[in-house]
């Protein structure tokens, strides 16, 4: 270019762009460093998995809690005679404490904060734990049992209902959906434990129920400093307090909406909430849901070495070892469908491949053992893979100020269901026989898939407030 064709700037003269090179399109977009971010669409971070680390030990301890007593049981009744009144109390002591714990704890943590049930669950847990070595009497047994059954019915309220409050919708399902698996572990690592170590000593009973408390004041511990989830405090008018802690844990653009309450309910409050007009439909979806699922879990699994006997696997280590192997694989099975089916189909899905693994059962002949063994193998794999949707349907389905309502209803309905399915399976088959009891079984999952066909909601992929208000 020659000299002359330069424009120069005289005095009092303002420089423009040419004309020929000047392209509004071709500038940078601008960046703006205070555009905010959603909580539900945030990245997972250090504190999101310290949250899940912690529901997910408490979890372990839970069923670690549980698994043990079976074989504490067997150690115990050598030592200190049990009838069959104390040895049915004794084992379902936990499920009564569930139950009464769910109810209890769900309520408060709705009214008064999700961190004081945070705590108060493991102190409940660890010290009913440790007392345990300390009982004299099957009724003092019974009570601790009862105790840690309640710590946990507050833990499976609150842990849940907090995790989902703080999890990226992203994430949601897989972190909630692993509760299942990290139960599972726990629980299987009990049964190794009481495999090897109950007959150890006359007293490996103590032993065995006491080694509850030492994972769960660890969880206890690392609890203290938890805050108080962001969504119930501004839920609770606390606003200032909800946006100090999600600046600190997540940063200062990060933003929080507030569920927002269908006027027609709005006086109302706790468990009368949840059967408003908006939300009536949800609740019976999960209290029934999850009702169909437990019953058969826990019936076919409490009475494991009948049912072994019957499908042709003789009771023992191998069979142990190998169903406890089918659990867990089911469990983080359920974890990647969490993740890539939509909630809705994995649940109706399940539910019908469980229900014609039953129904196969009770239609096979007793000399096809092949084949009633594949069918159990089937119907334990999916089990244990759609369990993990427990974890994930209720705290997505219920608005936050009434979420941990919502799961402890569920979760006390289960508990409920499940007891009542303990207590009829031995009957069933005392009076039916096997195969009849089985098809009772496939008719309760029949039920759940119809109930799941009617009236689940399909809540991947949606953010926490328009999961519960969908």
């Amino acid at each position: 270019m020659r000299q002359q064709d330069i424009p120069v700037a005289t005095p009092g003269m303002v420089a423009q762009p040419s004309i020929a090179t000047f392209d509004p399109q071709r500038l940078p977009e601008p960046h703006h460093p205070t555009d905010s971010v959603a909580l539900d669409d945030l990245p997972l971070n250090r504190f999101h998995l310290k949250i899940a680390g912690l529901t997910f030990g408490a979890h372990f301890t839970e069923g670690y809690a549980l698994g043990t007593v079976g074989y504490a049981l067997a150690s115990l009744n050598r030592q200190i005679p049990l009838d069959s009144f104390w040895m049915g109390a004794i084992g379902s002591s936990a499920l009564i404490g569930i139950f009464l714990g769910s109810l209890l704890f769900g309520w408060l943590s709705d009214r008064l904060g999700r961190q004081r049930i945070f705590l108060t669950s493991f102190v409940i847990i660890t010290l009913a734990a440790f007392l345990q070595f300390f009982a004299t009497s099957p009724v003092e047994l019974f009570l601790l049992r009862v105790l840690i059954g309640i710590g946990m019915g507050g833990d499976f309220t609150v842990g849940h209902a907090i995790l989902a409050e703080f999890s990226p919708r992203k994430h949601r399902g897989a972190l909630l959906g692993s509760f299942s698996v990290v139960w599972t572990i726990g629980y299987v690592a009990a049964n190794v434990l009481g495999l090897h170590y109950s007959d150890a000593v006359p007293d490996a009973w103590r032993w065995l129920l006491a080694s509850a408390a030492a994972p769960a004041l660890i969880v206890l511990l690392l609890r203290f400093g938890t805050p108080e989830s962001p969504r119930w405090l501004l839920g609770k008018g606390r606003a200032a307090e909800a946006n100090d802690i999600v600046r600190k844990h997540f940063g200062p653009h990060v933003t929080l909406d507030a569920d927002s309450p269908h006027p027609e309910h709005s006086s109302k409050r706790g468990y009368a909430r949840l059967f408003g007009r908006d939300l009536i439909r949800r609740t019976v979806f999960n209290c029934a849901f999850f009702v169909c699922l437990v019953i058969p879990y826990f019936a076919i699994y409490t009475f494991l070495p009948a049912i072994l006997k019957v499908v042709g696997l003789s009771e023992g280590f191998g069979a142990d070892l190998l169903l406890n192997a089918i659990l867990v694989i089911g469990a983080v099975l359920g974890i990647w469908l969490t993740i890539k089916l939509p909630r809705r189909h994995f649940l109706i899905g399940s539910f019908a491949v469980t229900c014609a693994m039953l129904v196969a059962l009770s239609v096979l002949p007793s000399t096809a053992a092949l084949a009633m063994i594949l069918a159990f193998a089937v119907f334990t794999l999916t089990m244990s893979a759609f369990s993990n949707l427990v974890g994930v349907f209720p705290p997505e389905c219920f608005p936050t100020e009434v979420r941990a309502c919502g799961v402890g209803l569920a979760i006390a309905c289960s508990r409920l269901g499940s007891a009542i399915g303990t207590f009829l399976l031995p009957v069933g088959i005392a009076r039916f026989g096997f195969h009849a009891t089985m098809m009772a079984l496939a008719g309760v999952l029949l039920i759940g898939m119809i109930v799941s066909i009617a009236w689940a909601p399909e809540t991947k992929n949606l953010t926490l407030r328009d999961a519960s208000h969908g």
